[in-house]
């Protein structure tokens, strides 16, 4: 790791440390003795985000926190993470994570109930169409430790999962995965996992659990084949973007598909 990667880990650091305090650019590159525009530029060449919307990630993670092990109301709670109108941090956290504040402090019991049923399912196979091969990503998915469980793992538009992927899937184990019939654009491939048994709070807030990301984006477009991927997966990093994405919305969608009758 070179010199600056190694000062802006400390910025981020930092900033996990402070999260609920005032954070301004310049606050942020005098703590890596850069200039604002020079701090700017390589942090988000570190992190593929800038600093202002990396903040914005981890408070928001922090408010799942929040509404899931304290009573705290919702407006308080958007007041807590620097939020001054509750209609701007409703919006906000329902965009990036995928359902309203409220939705998602009363999900946690469909969240058990949601990994109990893809425990017993026995066909994990989505209808699938395959239109062009070079309309498709595809690869295969390994991990560092072993683990057994359900892999999350989609296309996102920007280098965090947050929102609702544009392309998303589960597996129930480690090796191949393939997206079809993908747009041409640009995207980033984000990945984590859920251990059975995990508890309700845990998949809510997933922090310890095994992940990966893709660093470079990758580009598909007509008539250009993406060439396989290699995929790791790995324990959480310092640098590691939050788990914005409500992982128990993902599993409800996947078991949906998975179920519809065949023809639909």
């Amino acid at each position: 790791m070179s010199g600056r990667y190694a000062e802006i880990e400390g910025v981020i650091a930092y900033i996990h440390q402070h999260i609920f305090d005032p954070l301004p650019l310049a606050k942020l590159a005098a703590y890596a003795a850069y200039s604002p525009y020079h701090f700017t530029r390589i942090f988000k060449e570190r992190m593929g985000l800038s600093p202002h919307y990396y903040i914005s990630a981890l408070r928001l993670q922090k408010a799942k926190d929040l509404l899931l092990h304290t009573n705290m109301n919702i407006r308080d709670i958007g007041l807590e993470i620097g939020q001054q109108s509750l209609g701007t941090f409703t919006t906000r956290f329902t965009e990036r994570v995928g359902l309203t504040p409220a939705n998602f402090r009363n999900y946690r019991q469909q969240a058990g109930q949601h990994l109990s049923s893809l425990q017993q399912l026995t066909n994990w196979k989505e209808p699938e169409l395959v239109l062009s091969p070079s309309l498709t990503v595809e690869g295969i998915i390994r991990a560092e430790t072993p683990f057994q469980g359900v892999i999350l793992i989609g296309l996102f538009a920007r280098p965090i999962p947050e929102g609702l992927p544009l392309y998303g899937t589960l597996l129930s184990s480690l090796g191949d995965f393939r997206f079809t019939h993908v747009k041409p654009g640009t995207y980033y491939l984000m990945a984590t996992t859920i251990s059975w048994g995990t508890q309700a709070a845990d998949i809510m807030l997933p922090q310890a659990t095994l992940r990966t990301r893709s660093r470079t984006p990758i580009i598909v477009q007509p008539y250009t084949k993406v060439p396989p991927l290699d995929i790791m997966l790995y324990p959480p990093r310092l640098d590691d973007p939050p788990i914005l994405i409500s992982l128990p919305l993902l599993m409800n969608r996947f078991l949906s598909r998975v179920r519809q009758p065949a023809g639909c």
